[in-house]
């Protein structure tokens, strides 16, 4: 066939309710003829029937009780002498005159009686044409609705998805919020302004339009603003950012008036904006330019916080994890006037945070939940509540009644490792996964200025972890972010403790790829102490800033921050410290090898050693520096 030659059309298949649709109407119309004859019906009247002479004979045999005349139809039903109450009389075609047979009748004195069945053929008739006739306005009217139903959403597309309560009835006050002091004093100002804003405009005191509450995630920023809502007591509208952005174009800026406009109706109330980072990107950033619809929506959005139009006694509260990504505009004062930071608790915070969790538990009157905040650093309140809901799961599947110390501390294990293994069987595999972990353990607990061992362990876990060597880590130093010199030589060391035992026990040429992570971590810490911390001779300067470019295509050319032969010097001076590191791990190792074996046995007969039974240990072979003999006292 030509390209230009015609093809015939193609028959569309007809949908399934279409089908469905033309199947019910064409039965329904079919109905009225079964109903309304049947040849079977037909067939059995002919049987029970008798001839107009065969009637006239039986009358004069006297043989007849009851007769019926139909006029209308033209029959007779006669009821025979003798026949059972229940059967079916049986049916004579009359004439159009019938005078011998009244004649008959009478002189046979026969009874006899005129009726008509065109009233109920009537109705039957109209029964039968409503059967089918209902069905298919029923359908019609079905149809009617859906449309009806669709057009309604199509006018309410535009409309804002915020929850809307009239009091916010969360359950959550200040009281339930606990590890972020800080945060709760600095929005104890919104809900008292909510309460008793006099107070502050008698002083002629602005209350702050917005509230940016800024953390990473689970520290409990929609749990704050949930008990804000709760303790002032005011209309609360709740949505997420993505819920304003949809694929069409103008959708956004329509829900965001629609937002406040009914916030204005309602004021003064809370307007509470979680995951803001969704709507309230910068606008223009990354390659092409930004999406239109989406900064369509933040323009609306910044009108309506901060335009010709103010909004009083409207506060709005919003929560991200990225400020980094928010638009200028967006953060400038008369929108969010004030940033608060809810980071992750300190550990007095954790201590109260446990206690939280802790009022609808069974929890063992040994367990000190002082311990499990110093032992759980950098954990937030959403880690610390799923903590003790692993060590509930944990306490029911070993059938206790109460929360020990054991299932907490395997809770942790699990949280910050993972799941725990079948032990190892007694193999070479076994063994040298104890000297690499007895090799990093051991330089934890002889270097002067590494943090202190908590335990070590040779019990696999899973994503392919063969053992670990935990330490207490100094929370105060990683808090502020002020490390020393020489806590991130010895960590170096510490951390290439597991590569030196086994190239000192083993040799060189039996050295596994099992410290492949660890090379991992010396790399960063020595590229940091050359680059950023001028912690080397290159001199006290920056050479490179952590990239927290977040946009594709920001810099899509790397823009290098240093010339190619002081890039030579970073990567040398690099190399020379973790060699020196790596040299001095060895000569640990080396000198103290006799003890590397002592610790060995025991850890792969017991397959955990803590960290209190492993320095005395160690104590019993050298003499233990004094940071780490004041770690076994405080352990103890």
């Amino acid at each position: 066939m030509n390209s230009f030659e015609k093809k015939p059309p193609m028959k569309q298949r007809p949908t399934k309710r279409a089908a469905l649709t033309g199947a019910l109407a064409a039965s329904l119309m079919m109905l009225p003829g079964f109903v309304g004859g049947s040849p079977a019906l037909a067939q059995k009247a002919e049987r029970d029937s008798l001839s107009y002479g065969e009637l006239l004979q039986k009358i004069e045999n006297r043989e007849v009780q009851r007769v019926d005349l139909d006029e209308t139809e033209q029959i007779a039903k006669v009821y025979l002498k003798g026949q059972q109450p229940d059967a079916q009389p049986q049916q004579v075609r009359l004439l159009e005159q019938n005078p011998e047979l009244i004649a008959a009748l009478k002189a046979n004195d026969v009874q006899f009686d005129e009726v008509s069945s065109a009233n109920g053929r009537a109705a039957v008739g109209l029964l039968i044409n409503l059967m089918w006739i209902l069905p298919l306005v029923a359908l019609m009217l079905l149809f009617i609705r859906r449309s009806a139903n669709a057009s309604s959403q199509a006018m309410n597309f535009g409309k804002s998805r915020a929850r809307f309560q009239m009091e916010a009835k969360t359950g959550i006050k200040f009281d339930d919020v606990a590890g972020i002091e800080e945060a709760k004093e600095e929005l104890q100002e919104v809900v008292t302004f909510l309460k008793q804003p006099e107070k502050f405009t008698a002083v002629g005191a602005r209350i702050p339009k917005g509230v940016l509450l800024v953390g990473p995630p689970g520290t409990g920023k929609t749990l704050l603003a949930k008990a804000i809502a709760g303790e002032a007591g005011v209309p609360f509208f709740s949505i997420s950012g993505s819920e304003f952005v949809e694929m069409f174009v103008g959708v956004g800026a329509s829900r965001v008036r629609d937002l406040f406009k009914k916030a204005k109706e309602n004021a003064p109330c809370l307007i509470f904006i979680d995951e803001i980072d969704a709507v309230g990107r910068q606008r223009g950033a990354g390659i092409g330019g930004g999406n239109d619809e989406r900064e369509q929506t933040l323009n609306q959005l910044l009108t309506e916080m901060d335009g010709f139009e103010g909004n009083t006694g409207i506060i709005i509260i919003a929560a991200t994890n990225r400020p980094d990504v928010l638009d200028a505009a967006l953060l400038r004062p008369g929108r969010f006037d004030r940033q608060v930071i809810v980071d992750a608790p300190d550990r007095k915070g954790r201590l109260e945070i446990l206690k939280v969790h802790a009022r609808n538990k069974k929890i063992d009157a040994s367990v000190s939940l002082e311990v499990v905040a110093r032992r759980t650093p950098g954990f937030t309140g959403a880690d610390l509540a799923n903590l003790l809901n692993e060590a509930a799961i944990l306490t029911a599947r070993r059938r206790k009644d109460a929360i020990t110390q054991i299932e907490i501390d395997d809770a942790i294990d699990r949280l910050t490792i993972g799941l725990m293994l079948n032990p190892l069987l007694d193999s070479n595999k076994k063994r040298l996964i104890a000297y690499h972990e007895v090799g990093h353990a051991l330089l934890a607990t002889l270097l002067p200025h590494a943090d202190p061992l908590n335990k070590v362990t040779i019990i696999p876990r899973s994503g392919g972890v063969g053992g670990f060597s935990q330490q207490i880590l100094n929370e105060e130093m990683i808090d502020s972010g002020l490390y020393t010199r020489a806590w991130i030589k010895d960590n170096i060391t510490m951390t290439l403790g597991g590569k030196a035992a086994e190239a000192e026990v083993f040799g060189e040429s039996e050295v596994t790829g099992g410290a492949s992570n660890d090379l991992k971590i010396v790399t960063n810490l020595a590229r940091k102490m050359v680059t950023m911390y001028g912690m080397s001779d290159l001199g006290l300067v920056a050479l490179e800033t952590q990239n927290s470019d977040v946009f594709l295509g920001r810099d899509w050319v790397t823009r290098n921050e240093y010339s190619e032969e002081m890039a030579t010097k970073i990567d040398r001076k690099v190399r020379e410290i973790a060699i020196s590191c790596y040299q001095e791990a060895r000569r640990i190792i080396r000198e103290n090898r006799a003890l590397v074996d002592r610790l060995v046995e025991l850890i792969v007969e017991q397959e955990t050693i803590e960290g209190e039974q492993f320095r005395q240990i160690v104590a019993e072979y050298t003499k233990l520096p004094e940071k780490q003999q004041l770690a076994v006292l405080s352990q103890s």
